[in-house]
């Protein structure tokens, strides 16, 4: 497989402003390399402020970087201008975290779908029979085509968000935490069409979540953020059967267990992690993890680890496992 995305030394830092001047910045990102293959979905997980986030928005330039380079599908993202920007806006989109802000409440479902279509020149027959197969596809039907998102469930928001998304067939989409504002069983239903369409169409997903359940079921890869970094990056299975990184293994540790007793057992058996990550705006030296790591050693707090391969196709950045 070919890699639809390239990343190479992202960073975005917001500045922090006093009387007109910049005092501060917040290193929201930090320097993250990755690389995203054609038709899979790369999860990308941590505690929330972690940066998650900003870097979806970041990749697809609805925030500017402060450095680093996009590569997508070839092409240098921060050189795009004009035509060419069009043609990475519409083959790049977004899936938002709250449904009901990222769709206009005066706008009809119909108008909600052909808006991207009417703006980026698309040339459509029958502009409601198009919408009609795109609702069917997300689950939706003709009954919905010429009502209001108000007078849809947070489940069904989703899909026409969705149903938008596919109207323009792009190659790559951001679903930031698509499904955190829904209950359990409306879950399910949305991961499920998120996976039939993947299927289908080949799309490439960035899928952004801090829920470790959801993010094992929908992704073939997982890199795990820490304030701003990549610590871990490798196969979804060998992540959660062998997390190598103390940071991921605390996330993995935290997962409720239904069983008390086990509960109770594994409790007992891991290392307790304690303390909040340290402000993005004075990050500690070194390893920015160490202050909260129980094998933190003299050099994680003087030098950054650098992210290795350990395994085949298994990165972590941790002194435990590069040689220092």
């Amino acid at each position: 497989m070919k890699p639809v995305l390239k990343v190479e030394g992202l960073k975005k830092y917001f500045p922090i402003k006093s009387l007109l001047r910049t005092i501060a910045w917040v290193k929201a990102v930090d320097g993250i390399t990755l690389e995203i293959m054609s038709g899979e979905t790369f999860g990308l997980v941590g505690e929330s402020g972690c940066g998650k986030t900003t870097t979806g928005r970041t990749i697809l330039r609805l925030i500017e970087p402060t450095e680093g380079k996009i590569i997508f599908k070839g092409k240098d993202v921060m050189s795009l201008k004009g035509k060419d920007l069009l043609w990475f806006r519409r083959n790049a989109q977004i899936m938002f975290q709250d449904p009901y802000s990222s769709l206009n409440p005066r706008q009809t479902v119909f108008n909600i779908i052909m808006e991207p279509v009417r703006f980026h020149g698309i040339e459509v027959d029958d502009p409601e029979e198009f919408v009609i197969k795109l609702l069917e596809s997300v689950g939706l039907n003709e009954m919905h085509l010429y009502r209001y998102p108000h007078e849809f469930s947070g489940g069904q928001r989703q899909r026409i968000a969705l149903a938008r998304l596919m109207a323009l067939k792009p190659e790559f989409i951001v679903l930031d935490e698509p499904t955190s504002a829904l209950d359990v069983s409306v879950q399910a239903n949305i991961l499920n069409t998120l996976k039939e369409l993947q299927s289908e169409y080949g799309f490439t997903y960035l899928f952004i979540s801090h829920d470790l359940g959801v993010v094992k079921y929908m992704s073939h890869r997982i890199g795990v953020m820490y304030l701003g970094k990549l610590v871990e990056v490798g196969p979804s299975d060998r992540i959660f059967e062998n997390p190598l990184h103390p940071y991921t293994q605390m996330l993995l540790s935290a997962i409720p267990v239904p069983d008390p007793e086990l509960a109770q057992e594994l409790k007992a058996k891991r290392k307790m992690v304690k303390g909040e990550p340290p402000s993005p705006v004075n990050p500690p030296a070194g390893c920015r993890f160490h202050p909260r790591c129980p094998f933190a050693k003299d050099v994680c707090r003087k030098e950054e680890p650098p992210l290795v391969e350990v395994e085949r196709d298994h990165y972590v950045a941790c002194w435990l496992y590069a040689k220092s």
